[in-house]
């Protein structure tokens, strides 16, 4: 890895590393497929749900795709639902963001660090999210696999902010999130950090599985990471417990 101080470019996800917002989205997924006949209490609604879980933050269409495999028309209509699903719990709920997230804007702010949000959904909800957050002005890009073509688990989100925002070196990127796919997103694009939080949906292990070279407890403790040299170097997974 290289040095802590030349990381230039940090790339968060939201949903469960810098949005505390997991059940609404879990929601807004059963919402959707019941809309498809696929209802809590059956077999069909477990499995579903079994694939929401193992598929987070990857694209969300991707993720209905897999659960209407072969019929477009459903999962772009599951799809909507969710979007709207989601949205309308946002309006009536609002959003609260992960402890020490506020935080950690502040101190990558400060040290120069640019700040890319990464993100599994579209892009009018990714707009919707930033804007009830009110994150707007506190990062540099955000980008959704409408933006890049592709979105996680391939690299395409990361470079594409390499490539925005003029970082020199991919090994001048840190990237953190709290699935398997964040992990192997920011490990396939080559960043020096790549940091699973246990905020989320997904356990130490699928995120060491996904390439995660650090575990932390939660963004609270990323500035620290990719500030201190000394914890960027570690060659092996670690935690901030």
């Amino acid at each position: 890895m290289t040095d802590a101080s030349s990381i230039k470019l940090a790339c968060l996800d939201l949903a469960g590393t810098t949005i505390g917002d997991i059940a609404m989205v879990e929601r807004a997924f059963a919402d959707a497929i019941a809309t498809q006949g696929i209802v809590p209490g059956t077999g069909a609604y477990a499995r579903a749900m079994v694939h929401v879980h193992r598929s987070r933050g990857c694209p969300k269409i991707e993720v209905f795709r897999g659960i209407f495999p072969g019929n477009e028309a459903q999962a772009q209509a599951a799809n909507l639902t969710f979007e709207r699903a989601y949205e309308d719990a946002i309006e009536r709920a609002g959003l609260f963001p992960v402890p020490g997230t506020v935080e950690a804007l502040e101190k990558l702010r400060a040290a120069d660090v640019k700040i890319c949000v990464i993100t599994g959904f579209s892009r009018a909800t990714l707009s919707r999210v930033l804007s009830v957050a009110g994150w707007m002005d506190q990062i540099d890009l955000a980008l959704c696999p409408e933006d890049t073509g592709r979105g996680r688990p391939w690299p395409d989100m990361v470079l594409t902010a390499v490539l925005r925002l003029r970082i020199d070196d991919v090994r001048q990127v840190a990237v953190v999130g709290d699935t398997e796919s964040d992990m192997l997103c920011g490990s396939r694009a080559g960043a020096s950090i790549v940091a699973g939080v246990l905020t989320g949906v997904h356990s130490r292990e699928r995120l060491l599985h996904g390439g995660a070279n650090v575990i932390l407890d939660s963004i609270a403790d990323f500035p620290g990471l990719v500030l201190n040299s000394d914890a960027a170097k570690t060659p092996a997974a670690t935690s901030s417990r």
